[in-house]
């Protein structure tokens, strides 16, 4: 069946590029197969993220997740979690994206000219491409674990007939949406199944911003997809208002939104007169790599009242620093990445690190990773800051009320109880 869809594909491909030729004498090539469109993009897919780990079937988990979360600029992990510096990979979208595009000035509101549930509906996506839905999307593909996890907020989880690889190593999803591990995966940023994916005849698929030749090949389909760039809470929210216009669920993202500014204000006033005690993170594969202001995880300390001891580090991708820069820093804290391939008493046995205040005074801790990586830019990143401002000030933020509004968030937008669950 699937040589035969193969088949039909690169029919209607031939006959698709075979039109455009009539009308324009300078294309070349004009009766290429959609079989080479496909062998191109998974080509110039798998260029990307070089740094995955290799899955099964010879599929590559995605970013953040699908990730090397050390590899993403302001965050993602699994956070993803597949990151690379956000203005590079606008460049890589060229082909897909106008050069004129301004994204900063095109909300998805704005974008589209209809009240919420009227289709044809005509949005900007986070590559500055236009792309018209013509009908509410009832079957969703999302190629990336951040959307994924996006999909579930909005209760959109029984629409998805594809997913990223690996899916059943992410926790939210066995502890939220179990039926979504057994979808058909539609691979990584790095190998990414357009084949598996268009034969899944989807109505709207989700894609992190470095398959843009992927979303180019399935439009050329037919298929209408978003390309999405969370990097950064800013771009997280408005991947977050994009995807609701795009299915109709506003009101469940305003609330979704409505959460976490509540949990910044409230952070932001908790905290406002509280002294600021030094963090050193810690990446995910090494001890001395670490995040500078320019990344997600420096904002998580901010809002959770401390200082980012590398704050001086403008580079918007993980740095690898020496033990003599962490001991001139002298953090008061370290916290280690949620998927740090290292342990607390790891840190606390190093001998290179026993005159650093932080190993000295005990304060070595690492970010919860049992439903998902909250120092990435996830839908509940939020809660890294509410956990985080509980271990820097205790007094203010009492462990309790955190615990309280962890379990609120997931028993309100997935469903379990955080504080109850017993991920595998």
């Amino acid at each position: 069946m699937k040589k035969l869809l193969s088949l039909l594909l690169a029919l209607t491909m031939a006959l698709s590029v075979a039109a455009c030729g009539k009308t324009e004498d300078t294309q070349g090539g004009a009766d290429s197969s959609v079989s080479d469109a496909l062998l191109s993009g998974a080509s110039e897919s798998s260029a990307e993220n070089a740094d995955q780990e290799a899955q099964p079937k010879g599929s590559v988990e995605s970013a953040p997740e699908n990730t090397d979360r050390e590899a993403q600029p302001d965050g993602s992990a699994e956070s993803t979690p597949e990151n690379t510096d956000q203005e590079a990979q606008l460049g890589s979208s060229a082909e897909s994206a106008p050069e004129n595009a301004d994204r900063d000035n095109v909300s998805p509101e704005d974008s589209a000219s209809q009240d919420s549930g009227h289709y044809p509906i005509t949005l900007t996506d986070q590559a500055g491409r236009q792309v018209t839905i013509e009908a509410e999307p009832q079957k969703l593909v999302s190629g990336y674990y951040i959307s994924t996890s996006l999909l579930i907020a909005l209760e959109l989880d029984e629409k998805m007939v594809g997913i990223e690889a690996k899916a059943d190593k992410r926790a939210i999803y066995r502890l939220s949406a179990p039926e979504l591990t057994e979808l058909p995966s539609v691979g990584s940023a790095k190998e990414f199944d357009l084949e598996g994916c268009a034969a899944l005849e989807p109505d709207l698929v989700i894609l992190p911003l470095k398959l843009s030749s992927a979303a180019q090949t399935l439009e050329e389909l037919g298929i209408s997809v978003l390309l999405v760039n969370p990097e950064d809470q800013t771009l997280l929210t408005e991947m977050i208002r994009l995807v609701a216009a795009a299915t109709d669920t506003k009101a469940r993202a305003q609330a979704l939104l409505d959460f976490t500014g509540e949990q910044e204000a409230r952070l932001t006033r908790t905290l406002t007169d509280a002294e600021q005690p030094t963090v050193y993170l810690a990446g995910n594969s090494s001890m001395l790599s670490t995040a500078g202001s320019a990344m997600y995880q420096s904002d998580m300390i901010r809002l959770a009242g401390g200082a980012n001891a590398a704050a001086k580090l403008l580079d918007a991708y993980w740095v690898e620093i020496s033990y003599e820069q962490l001991l001139a820093w002298d953090p008061e804290y370290i916290l280690l990445a949620s998927d740090a391939e290292y342990s607390v008493e790891d840190v606390l046995a190093d001998p290179n690190l026993a005159d650093c205040s932080a190993v000295a005074n005990g304060n070595v801790y690492q970010m919860p990773g049992d439903a998902e990586a909250w120092d990435s830019p996830v839908p509940g990143g939020i809660l890294g800051a509410v956990w985080l401002s509980g271990i820097l000030h205790p007094d203010l933020c009492p462990e309790a009320d955190c615990a309280a509004v962890i379990d609120e968030y997931y028993e309100t937008f997935y469903g379990f109880v955080y504080s109850e669950s017993s991920p595998e």
